[in-house]
């Protein structure tokens, strides 16, 4: 039997698949989504039913840290469309219809890459997901949450600062 590995939200299919059956059914299931939302912290998260459940999907075969599971459930509670065309990173650079600007400014997104506490990245990764009209990557939102270090913040950086070179 093969053993368990890391929970790689972005590239691993079988952790996107969980991932996505997971998210989407938030929709068959009003309650679940909305006691995930009501959640002001990832303690809350793990309360609930639903995280239970993607946690139970993903622990045959990933390893899995409870506490960063429970922040990327919350977060994704929030997520109303999945846009899997492009990084999360790339998507608070790019501007709303008939804006030049990015839609999380500069200034606000310095502040998240700053961030080192998760339940402090659980309410700022909830209002960003706002100012994006519910729209994101689940895949690599989850990925970056659930792996929130330098590495990702780099990866980040360079993703905004590509797409819009002059938000300051």
């Amino acid at each position: 039997m093969e053993g368990k590995r890391n929970l790689l939200f972005s590239s691993d299919p079988k952790a996107r698949q969980v991932l996505y059956e997971w998210w989407s059914g938030l929709d068959m299931s009003r309650g679940d989504r909305a006691a995930l939302r009501h959640c002001h912290d990832v303690n809350e998260v793990v309360f609930t039913p639903s995280f239970h459940r993607l946690r139970k999907d993903l622990l045959g075969e990933f390893y899995v840290n409870p506490e960063s599971l429970a922040a990327v459930a919350g977060v994704l509670s929030h997520v109303k469309n999945n846009d899997a065309g492009s990084d999360f990173a790339v998507q608070m650079a790019t501007p709303s219809s008939g804006s030049s600007n990015a839609r999380v400014s500069g200034l606000r997104f310095r502040r998240l890459l700053i961030i080192e506490d998760r339940r402090e990245l659980f309410t700022s990764m909830i209002r960003t997901v706002r100012l994006l009209d519910g729209t994101a990557n689940i895949f690599d939102l989850a990925y970056s949450i659930y792996w929130w270090n330098e590495f990702t913040k780099k990866r980040w950086a360079s993703d905004y600062y590509t797409k819009s070179p002059t938000e300051n």
